[in-house]
């Protein structure tokens, strides 16, 4: 059926604004103005987002699936002990299909392409928060468990997820209102200094990732004697944490394609390896979680802080609701100057 339909063509580098170039990534890449069924077209044809959407949105399905495993399998509504898990497998959920449709999308407009990813930045810092709500309940060492840091470690990683996205957001056009707004884009960070902005998204998601991790690294690293948590599941831990440490190499470096400049267009780019690996990392970390909460829950049970709605769903609806806020403010002007047709696009358009 797909020969009968016309597939999208896809153009080069110099064919396309500058907003859309990749580094070191010279062709595949599709019309600046597709149409939403030309982005839903293009899943189905090979371009430089082709694996960048399906490594994302397949393994959606299979967190999915993990997540409805829980549900049906544990007595979710009355086994409190099981929250944090649910918290962090919708997190798991969300990232890779907030990914996967940021992706598809991203090139409907310029600035379709700003809102897709401003979405995919909140879902990241809400899977951060995921992270920290089931480290607090499962996997925090038995050393700092009510300790001073163990009570304040859920309200700091609300307040990170909320830097997260503002910080994420910020480094893609700057201020609202200020540095760009419905009739002039002053864009700092991917015309004048791309390398700034891409600096500042990853500090943005570093930040949250190394406070998150602080009790797994002192747990795993650091922590001598008693009351270290010495178990089987260390070495998923491990496992993951060398998967976090080689995802983030591959986004900064933009490797291997800034050594062969056009070879890995389509396939074996580094954003493509940035998500598998992210992903297979994330599965051990869940593995891990899950091995911690079975292992740990009867001591965790007696003697850590109880665990509620408040510091689990109820941690994670605030951080949604300060994200979505964040991103409503940062897309307005965007969508303000979308309704002034498709000639205040082109007059505004500086990249």
């Amino acid at each position: 059926m797909l020969s009968l339909i016309k597939l999208p063509r896809v153009f080069t580098i110099n064919q396309v604004p500058k907003v859309f170039h990749e580094d070191s990534i010279i062709s595949g890449y599709r019309h600046p103005r597709s149409s939403a069924t030309d982005c839903i077209l293009s899943l189905f044809q090979l371009t430089n987002e082709t694996l960048n959407i399906w490594t994302h949105f397949l393994p959606t399905w299979y967190f999915s699936w993990k997540l409805l495993t829980v549900v049906l399998t544990r007595d979710v509504w009355s086994d409190s002990f099981t929250w944090p898990l649910l918290v962090f497998l919708m997190s798991c959920c969300v990232y890779p299909l907030a990914s996967s449709c940021a992706h598809t999308f991203s090139t409907m407009s310029t600035r379709a392409r700003h809102i897709c990813f401003f979405f995919d930045y909140g879902a990241l810092s809400l899977y951060s928060l995921g992270s920290a709500i089931t480290y607090s309940a499962y996997v925090i060492p038995d050393k700092w468990v009510n300790s001073s840091f163990h009570q304040y470690y859920i309200p700091i990683a609300v307040v990170n997820t909320v830097i997260c996205t503002a910080l994420a957001c910020y480094s893609r056009l700057g201020l609202p209102y200020i540095q760009y707004n419905h009739d002039i884009i002053k864009r700092f960070s991917e015309c004048k200094s791309p390398k700034f902005g891409k600096f500042l998204r990853i500090l943005a998601f570093a930040l949250p990732y190394l406070f998150d991790n602080i009790p797994l690294f002192y747990r795993l690293f650091l922590c001598v004697g008693e009351g270290c948590t010495d178990n089987d599941t260390n070495p998923l831990h491990h496992t993951h944490i060398a998967l976090a440490f080689l995802t983030a190499f591959l986004f900064a470096t933009h490797l291997p394609e800034r050594l062969a400049p056009g070879s890995f267009d389509y396939i074996g780019h580094s954003h493509q390896l940035f998500h598998v690996f992210g992903i297979i990392g994330t599965h051990f970390q869940m593995e891990a979680i899950e091995q911690d909460m079975v292992t740990r829950r009867p001591w965790l049970l007696m003697y850590s802080l109880p665990i509620t709605f408040t510091n689990t769903l109820g941690a994670a609806l605030l951080s949604v609701t300060l994200s979505l806020g964040i991103i409503f403010l940062f897309s307005l002007p965007l969508l303000w100057s979308a309704t002034r047709g498709e000639h205040t696009e082109k007059k505004t358009h500086v990249c």
